[in-house]
């Protein structure tokens, strides 16, 4: 019903429903009235999550209701012939939720280096941001873990549980990619549980990251922080001996909790998780895709821009992020600094460059930028702030993103 408003439409819409006069619901978020009515005639564009979800929090629902998030059906299973059902469906199969309820032992353990080799296949289209790819792949992924851990013994079912492990953690962070919370979460439960059963430090590390992930993205992010402070404590203890992976997967929770830092405009922690995090990247020395964290001093540096931005500190994040040079890190996050620069040039009514940016993102990863926040307020703000017809280029990626001007 709201698909066709602007963001500060959906305000008003939602506003209204709950019969609640502009003071009332000002109040409850810390503006003024005045702040308000230029957030919903579109005056005001907001894009800082923190202050989405506190208006979402007011109004009763969910920050997705205000930002129209995409829908994973209308482009992804479209595309490749439902792939978010069936990895929906995998997820809550309930022979997949107790071995007691699943078929009678004899069959033959998969081969746990292909099965290695699979995750590793899925993790790659995740990090390529090639979506629809990863949820057609996750569904049998899981099934063959859940298969390996059933039928091995000993030391290979360790192994097997690691495995199955990672695959929901590749589930849950596609599936935050592309909106879908709910199973996210669902994912990153079932992960967590099966990465306790390995026993496996550095995979349980793995699936903390992927928790507090999820935790973010259905607007938690004081639970998010107290995880990282938790999780990074439980894995301290192994730093003296660590390897490469483990510093890897230990430095990057810093980085996640500083997200959640600065979505609670909590600038001192921001700057503490970011100094823990940049002291592991040196200590690590380089940048590395251990267990398909990216880590290291870029990944560190592309987090400064990107809380600078969460914080509002756009001149801080326009001056740093051309600085960095994320040419070697996986795509994703590559497309996802990029966004974060086009962000930050839209701030300064740079849109040319901006809008040059996002189309160059659009170029290497089309699914990322279909579906992520940042791309989406950019183009939906741009669009109505023409006061004539948009140029050709922003009016062929709304149509892309299915923005309606």
């Amino acid at each position: 019903m709201t698909e066709m408003l602007s963001f500060g439409e959906r305000v008003a819409w939602y506003r209204r429903r709950r019969g609640m006069p502009q003071e009332v619901l000002a109040g409850l978020v810390g503006r003024t009235a005045d702040w308000l009515s230029k957030v919903e005639n579109g005056r005001i564009e907001l894009d800082r999550l923190s202050v989405i979800k506190t208006l979402a929090d007011a109004l009763d629902i969910q920050p997705g209701d205000l930002i129209a998030e995409p829908s994973l059906l209308d482009w992804t299973a479209d595309a490749q012939g439902g792939t978010v059902p069936r990895l929906r469906e995998a997820l809550m199969d309930y022979k997949q939720m107790s071995s007691l309820l699943a078929p009678a032992s004899g069959e033959e353990p998969p081969d746990l280096d292909i099965l290695r080799a699979d995750v590793g296949t899925a993790w790659s289209a995740y990090q390529d941001a090639r979506y629809a790819r990863a949820t057609r792949l996750i569904p049998g992924i899981l099934e063959e873990a859940q298969r390996a851990v059933r039928t091995h013994e000993g030391d290979e079912q360790l192994q097997a549980k690691a495995l199955l492990a990672m695959a929901y953690q590749g589930a849950a962070m596609v599936l935050t990619k592309i909106g879908e919370a709910d199973l996210a979460w669902m994912a990153a439960d079932r992960g967590l549980a099966a990465a306790q059963g390995s026993g496996d430090h550095v995979v349980i590390g793995s699936l903390f990251r992927s928790v507090s992930h999820c935790l973010l993205a259905n607007g938690r992010p004081e639970a998010a922080k107290e995880l990282i402070a938790d999780s990074t404590g439980y894995l301290k203890s192994g730093l003296a001996s660590a390897s490469p992976t483990y510093l890897s997967i230990y430095g990057t929770l810093f980085l996640v909790g500083s997200m959640a830092a600065a979505r609670l405009d909590d600038r001192s922690a921001v700057r503490e998780f970011l100094t823990e995090a940049d002291q592991v990247a040196q200590r690590l020395g380089h940048d590395a895709n251990h267990m398909w964290t990216a880590f290291g001093p870029t990944n560190v540096a592309i987090h400064r821009v990107s809380t600078a931005m969460e914080l509002g500190d756009v001149q801080v994040a326009a001056d740093l992020g051309p600085r960095v040079d994320p040419s070697m890190l996986p795509l994703e996050r590559r497309v996802r600094h990029t966004l974060e620069l086009a962000r930050a040039y839209s701030a300064q009514n740079r849109t040319d460059e901006a809008l040059a940016l996002v189309l160059d993102a659009e170029e290497l990863a089309p699914e990322q930028v279909r579906y992520h926040l940042i791309s989406r307020r950019l183009v939906t703000a741009w669009v109505r702030q023409q006061r004539g017809k948009p140029s050709h280029q922003l009016a062929s990626i709304a149509q892309r993103l299915h923005i309606v001007g």
